[in-house]
């Protein structure tokens, strides 16, 4: 596991041609499978099975868990099939890092990331310049890490590979430091890159971890209001106050700032479950949430 800084191989062309191309997949046959054919058909499954509401105006961004598919599936499923038959040629993917690095922004150094259904390429354009906005607001960018083991971004891409039409390339950024500042700026920064392009915004974000059934919907329909309320900030005041927790609340943040000043002006809670609906096991569950970002036609 390597980390350096994104403008050292940004910046290099020799060093950038150092770093392996493929991100290999820490939890492939762990947290879905690595049959390419069963997870197509999983996948499939639940995107049909998701129904979904009227959805008015035109997607900017969807929220969806990050648990292994067979728990979390049924809720993703709701987010994914929102955007299922559209063609965004750059898909950004903002997830926390549950792994204790010290740097407060990260981006793969891989040139692709790999699933069993193929290899999805880093559009490096577009991380250069995330980085250099990131800079000029932060002082500090992205940090490049080879071969993380984090799960919450790789576990949309299966669902992003059999909704979205066509290829495209992809955005990672796993967030670390979950506070306002770093938030605010990431999600302005993101609306800078993606402004003009062909392109999706997706929070990775479970819920409530390991409360009881009616103490996790209590959490959890704190934190979705704010998500429906289109508050940022109160995505993240929330947790602070004790009322909600999402152990991905900095990317739900960023995303939603960079909807906003994208021109999306309304957020559609699509589907609420938890573990337990799935397990039977109400004693302690996650829960997860999906959402969808929308801007207003004219």
């Amino acid at each position: 596991m390597v980390i350096t800084s994104c403008l050292d191989h940004m910046n290099g062309g020799e060093d950038m041609d150092r770093i392996s191309d493929i991100r290999p997949s820490p939890i492939a046959g762990r947290w879905y499978t690595s049959d390419p054919k069963r997870l197509a058909t999983s996948i499939d499954g639940y995107l049909n099975t998701a129904k979904l509401p009227s959805i008015q105006g035109e997607i900017v961004a969807v929220v969806a868990p990050h648990a292994g598919h067979v728990y979390s599936g049924p809720v993703a499923g709701y987010a994914f099939a929102a955007v299922r038959g559209r063609k965004p040629e750059i898909v950004a993917v903002i997830s926390p890092m549950h792994h204790p690095y010290d740097e407060p922004l990260l981006t793969t150094a891989h040139r692709a990331y790999g699933t069993p259904l193929g290899a999805i390429e880093v559009d490096q354009a577009i991380v250069s310049s995330l980085e250099k906005y990131l800079q000029e607001s932060l002082g500090f960018g992205l940090s490049l890490v080879t071969r993380d083991p984090e799960h919450s971004l790789e576990i949309e891409l299966p669902f992003l590979q059999r909704a979205i039409e066509g290829e495209f390339k992809l955005l990672p950024v796993m967030v670390r430091d979950q506070s306002s500042r770093t938030t605010h700026a990431l999600g302005q920064a993101l609306a800078k890159v993606l402004r003009g392009q062909s392109a999706l915004l997706v929070a990775s974000s479970d819920l409530s971890h390991f409360y009881s059934q009616e103490i996790a919907k209590k959490l959890d329909t704190a934190v979705l209001k704010k998500v429906e309320a289109f508050d940022p900030q109160g995505v993240l005041d929330v947790e602070d106050e004790g009322k909600g927790f999402a152990c991905g609340k900095g990317a739900i943040a960023a995303v939603l700032w960079a909807a906003k000043d994208l021109g999306a002006d309304r957020v559609q809670i699509l589907n609420h479950a938890t573990s337990g609906d799935v397990t039977g096991d109400t004693y302690q569950v996650v829960g997860y949430g999906a959402a969808v970002v929308t801007r207003s036609s004219g």
